[in-house]
């Protein structure tokens, strides 16, 4: 009889009614509706824990279904059939709410793990979800503000997607079902935790530091090598890096701790980590100290000290003639809305206040002062002001990659035989330069022919007295070529590179993939040198 009387509930409850139900849950009628279509006991319980999940607030829930059951005229019988299944289910989760928040936990966290399981899930399964979504809310927090995913637009997406999969049972996408696949099956697939604060083995601006490292036997150096990229690198491009390059653990540091701007960078190296130094004197750390006369002009809604990541190109005029126009409206500050405009614009393209309601994007040479390059170093020769942009934003920051570089200079008082592999403007040179470590020879191999120029101008505009040896692809580096240059000056000391980052960097929303991309695929030529001069170094010793 009980059971007669739900199936008739079910199938006589009308669309209009629902409507006059729900009014401020329309959106999720559909999902009512099928559920509606639901025979049973099963289909009955099904209904109430979707209600009850949908309201987060049972006593609204148990009015609404008052009123509904008063429209259909139930059975008091039925009514308490009900009534007893949802105080039991309120029940069990009361207690294991109870019992997770004794543990330590959230009460919210609590909560969210209980709606996402279910009211059956053990307590080790709900502990579980609480820890990975910990692990990823972590995460999270370490990417650059352009980069997170606004939360409520992910968690309608997601629960769009579990209510279609799961609840209607539709076939999910091929290449969903590949990722999760590989996500389940390869284990370098597992994302990479970058620390915060980036600061590798220490900074010379944090009073902590690790000093001791343990080095695989096969990276063991001479010769020394240093590798690097972009820190925010797809899923698993770090793991296959550290593997390749005889499993040494990436160091990963923000180069915002040695100058007035944020660059997170990877750095896989067989350095000592000890007695490190840095370049004298220290660089401006604040906007303010590397351009102070932007200070009269910088509005108290710009609360920024630091610049986002020097990027390849720069905003337009039209930018910032749009950003002028939003703000000199207003006699006072501008509206939140503008600000918050404004802001995201000049985090976005790193402008700065150079006069009354006027933003322009940093010059070249700021940008060279911001990296730890000389004056002018990118300027003359016919190189252009776009070029010059697109040269310093693939750079190293020198004086990031100096500290790291300083403990050679006790270890090569007299010079030192450098392998430059993706030379780009010459950020490692520079960087011996400025530690004081002469450069007897050194081999750079840049594609690029405007960063060959630089670097051959820079070359002779500081009067080094060693050799350079100029190579315009890393492919064409092979064995013979390189037995031939080791035995003229014998052997390398250091071999640096930073393989190019254009399938790796977060701002690539076309072909970021990983290092299988045409560009980011270099890397492997990177490994192949390196290796072809570590085995051949031993005659040179």
């Amino acid at each position: 009889m009980v059971k007669k009387m739900k199936i008739n509930y079910l199938k006589n409850f009308s669309h209009t009614r629902l409507w006059k139900v729900l009014p401020n849950h329309s959106s999720e009628l559909s999902q009512i509706l099928v559920l509606q279509r639901m025979q049973g006991a099963l289909g009955m319980i099904s209904l109430i824990l979707i209600f009850f999940l949908m309201m987060k607030d049972l006593y609204n829930f148990i009015f609404l279904l008052q009123r509904t059951m008063k429209c259909h005229h139930a059975s008091t019988c039925f009514y308490k059939h009900l009534w007893e299944e949802i105080a039991k289910t309120m029940s069990e989760n009361d207690d294991t709410l109870r019992s997770l928040v004794k543990m330590g936990y959230k009460q919210e966290e609590a909560l969210v793990a209980i709606e996402r399981l279910g009211p059956n899930a053990s307590l080790e399964e709900l502990v579980d979800f609480i820890g990975v979504a910990q692990m990823a809310k972590a995460e999270d927090a370490l990417l650059p503000p352009e980069e997170k995913l606004q939360y409520n637009d992910y968690a309608k997406s997601n629960k769009r997607r579990f209510y279609d999969y799961e609840v209607l049972g539709r076939k999910k996408p091929r290449g969903c079902e590949k990722k999760i696949l590989n996500e389940d099956d390869d284990e370098e697939d597992e994302a990479l935790h970058l620390p915060n604060p980036m600061i590798g083995f220490g900074v010379p601006t944090e009073s902590s530091f690790i000093t001791h490292r343990r080095i695989p036997e096969d990276a063991i150096g001479p010769p020394y090598f240093y590798y690097e990229n972009v820190a925010l690198a797809p899923k698993g491009v770090w793991q296959t890096i550290s593997r390749f390059l005889y499993d040494v653990q990436p160091e990963f540091v923000d180069s915002k701790f040695f100058c007035a701007a944020a660059r997170k960078r990877g750095y896989i190296h067989n350095l000592p980590i000890q007695n490190r130094f840095p370049l004298l004197p220290l660089p401006p750390r604040t906007i303010h100290e590397a351009f102070p006369l932007t200070k009269k002009w910088w509005p108290s809604w710009d609360t920024r000290t630091k610049l986002n990541c020097l990027q390849t190109c720069i905003g337009s005029a039209k930018l910032t003639e749009r950003i002028r126009k939003a703000v000199e409206i207003y006699d006072e500050d501008p509206p939140e809305s503008v600000q918050k405009f404004v802001l995201h614009q000049c985090r976005k393209w790193n402008l700065v206040w150079v006069g009354r309601n006027k933003v322009a994007p940093l010059e070249p040479d700021e940008v060279e002062t911001l990296l730890g390059f000389p004056r002018n170093h990118t300027r003359g020769g016919g190189i252009s002001r776009t070029d010059r942009y697109k040269s310093l934003g693939n750079s190293f920051q020198v004086d990031t990659v100096a500290y790291h570089l300083s403990v050679l200079k006790e270890m090569y008082p007299n010079g030192i035989n450098l392998l430059s592999l993706f030379s780009g403007i010459g950020g490692a040179e520079v960087a011996l330069h400025r530690l004081g470590i002469p450069l007897k020879n050194v081999v750079s191999v840049e594609k690029s022919e405007v960063n060959r120029n630089i670097v051959r101008s820079w070359w002779e505009q500081t009067n080094q007295k060693g050799n350079l040896y100029d190579i315009d692809d890393v492919r064409e580096l092979d064995g013979d070529r390189l037995e031939q240059l080791m035995s003229t000056f014998g052997g390398f000391d250091l071999i640096v590179g930073g393989s190019p980052c254009n399938n790796l960097a977060g701002s690539n929303r076309v072909s970021r993939d990983g290092l299988e991309g045409k560009e980011s695929s270099l890397f492997f030529d990177y490994f192949r040198i390196l290796d072809l001069v570590k085995n051949m170094s031993a005659k040179y010793r």
